[in-house]
């Protein structure tokens, strides 16, 4: 019997060519999302109600999705975080749901690792003024020597820590969770997040997005940062309150930002904090990798293809 799986992922056929192929041969229907961006919900009620399965994006699946989706078994979300599917009410539902845990990790590190030297060394700046035929001058500083803090201390950041140890740099972390076995093994610090942001010249936050984790970069937090120190966010937006990070960049006390992720997405030109000086941003950018699409392209296919054929899935949450 064939099943029909909804993909809501944008560019799914030129960049997960193998997670539709692997799709295809095991009996599926694949329906893609041609908007290029996140379904809405009356995108999602045109769809969903013939759908077995799901390899979501970052649209909003709610019970009132579900309870229009009466053939659905089955969320794989097509990257790791899933604060835009409600997981109690699938559950209600016996839908499973299923994320990419690791899968875009070293994409997103290898980002991280980018947007700090970029904020330490005004490279978007020199790269638009030196395209406009002026020769300024930035003078920046360097990584090395530096206190590196990292909140938050899963995959991700663990990959950032590895990658760090290459620039002679101190690293600091904290979790909730810590995983002393990791941080012994990458030379890290496991410390409280209110050490991590006093004694840090560069805090990257890799938190997950929670309710108890919501703006918790605030006011309070920002002015318990160092002088002059760099804020770097590739994790998720709902962590910061992106109106005191503006004003932390405005007075000086933070010398640069570098963001991937807002409060609000897509955001647009109209965002306050785009007017802050020293602020690098990209557009929720940081696992967009060829590599990464191919992975998680027959990561989440194959997650589909286990839950719809009775096997437990991997990354069930």
């Amino acid at each position: 019997m064939t099943r029909t799986v909804l993909v809501t992922a944008t560019n799914y056929s030129r960049l997960c060519s193998e997670g539709k192929a692997l799709l295809e041969a095991n009996g599926c229907r694949v329906i893609e999302n041609d908007f290029g961006r996140p379904m809405t919900f009356q995108e999602l009620s045109d769809r969903v109600g013939d759908a077995d399965a799901v390899v979501a994006g970052v649209d909003t699946w709610n019970d009132d999705v579900f309870a229009i989706a009466p053939r659905l078994k089955v969320i794989s979300r097509f990257g790791v975080g899933v604060d835009n599917i409600d997981v109690e009410a699938a559950r209600a539902r016996n839908i499973k749901v299923t994320n990419a845990a690791g899968g875009n990790a070293n994409a997103v590190a290898e980002l991280t690792i980018g947007l700090i030297i970029s904020a330490m060394r005004g490279i978007p700046e020199l790269h638009a003024s030196t395209r406009k035929g002026a020769w300024d001058r930035f003078v920046g500083e360097e990584l090395i020597g530096r206190t590196v803090g990292i909140l938050g201390f899963g995959n991700i950041a663990q990959k950032i820590a590895k990658k760090l140890k290459g620039f002679e740099v101190k690293v600091l972390a904290y979790d909730k969770f810590p995983n002393a076995e990791a941080a012994n093994a990458l030379g890290v610090e496991l410390v409280d997040a209110d050490t991590v942001l006093t004694q840090s010249d560069i805090v990257c936050t890799m938190l997950p997005s929670l309710p108890e984790t919501r703006q918790f970069m605030n006011a309070d937090r920002f002015a318990m940062m160092k002088d002059g120190a760099y804020f770097i966010n590739t994790a998720r937006g709902a962590l910061v309150d992106e109106t005191a990070l503006k004003s932390a960049l405005d007075t000086g006390k933070l010398r640069g930002a570098a963001i991937d992720v807002y409060e609000r997405e897509p955001t647009d030109a109209t965002n306050p904090l785009f007017q802050a000086a020293g602020l690098v941003t990209t557009p929720h950018t940081a696992a967009e990798t060829y590599e990464t699409y191919s992975s998680i392209g027959v990561l989440t296919a194959q997650a589909v293809i286990d839950a719809l054929e009775g096997r437990e899935p991997r990354n069930l949450l």
